[in-house]
């Protein structure tokens, strides 16, 4: 994997295969996301205040989409900053599978099933098909954070609105009953830590790289 801080659009391809890792790796979600043995509850009474709001499962749900798009406009926009932040994402994703298997959380959801709107029938198939466990921390939120924490480089309008979704993402979680706000804190230590980390590994990378060619 060879780091490149600029890439033209007719050698951006091959990086971008690397997000297939992606998919791979999530694999473990669907085989972990079922009661083990323990599952402990990290609600608080501050949770507890944090009103339903079915319409915010708009925003949940629009996190597929806006994760690829970033990533793929940092892969065309910044090599560098494009490995760094999917290295984050995908060592993030292997950190919570390890919380996930060793310390297993759940959260009670609303029932919606009796509701008649539609935007309620789509909190519903989330709910059916997404359990209510593999909650700490939260994958959503993780992800989100990274895209804000690498996307400084598009300038301040566009930094500005994926900002924006953000946050309106890591807001949706709560709004729809899928996590609480621990999982936020987790789901943003671990960004933080994996950011710095991936971007500390591509550094000592380059160098050595530099080295070789000397």
């Amino acid at each position: 994997m060879k780091y490149s801080n600029k890439g033209s659009s007719n050698s951006v391809w091959m990086p971008l295969l690397w997000l297939f890792v992606v998919p791979v790796i999530n694999v473990f979600y669907n085989i972990l996301n079922h009661p083990g043995v323990h599952v402990y509850s990290l609600e608080t009474s501050l949770d507890l205040k944090i009103p339903f709001v079915a319409s915010f499962i708009i925003p949940y749900l629009l996190w597929y989409p806006f994760i690829t798009a970033v990533l793929i406009a940092l892969a065309f926009k910044d090599r560098q900053i494009y490995f760094q932040t999917l290295i984050a994402q995908c060592s993030g994703l292997i950190i919570s599978y390890v919380f996930f298997a060793l310390f297993q959380t759940g959260i009670q959801r609303p029932d919606v099933h009796s509701e008649p709107d539609f935007i309620y029938k789509v909190v519903n198939f989330v709910y059916s098909n997404d359990q209510q466990y593999n909650c700490f921390p939260s994958i959503h939120v993780l992800t989100s954070y990274l895209m804000l924490r690498g996307t400084r480089i598009f300038g301040q309008k566009i930094w500005l609105m994926i900002t924006a979704m953000s946050i309106l993402i890591i807001v949706s979680t709560v709004l729809v009953k899928q996590h609480v706000l621990a999982d936020i804190g987790g789901g943003i230590l671990v960004a933080e830590l994996c950011y710095r980390l991936s971007g500390t590994v591509i550094s000592f990378v380059q160098k050595k790289q530099q080295r070789s060619r000397k």
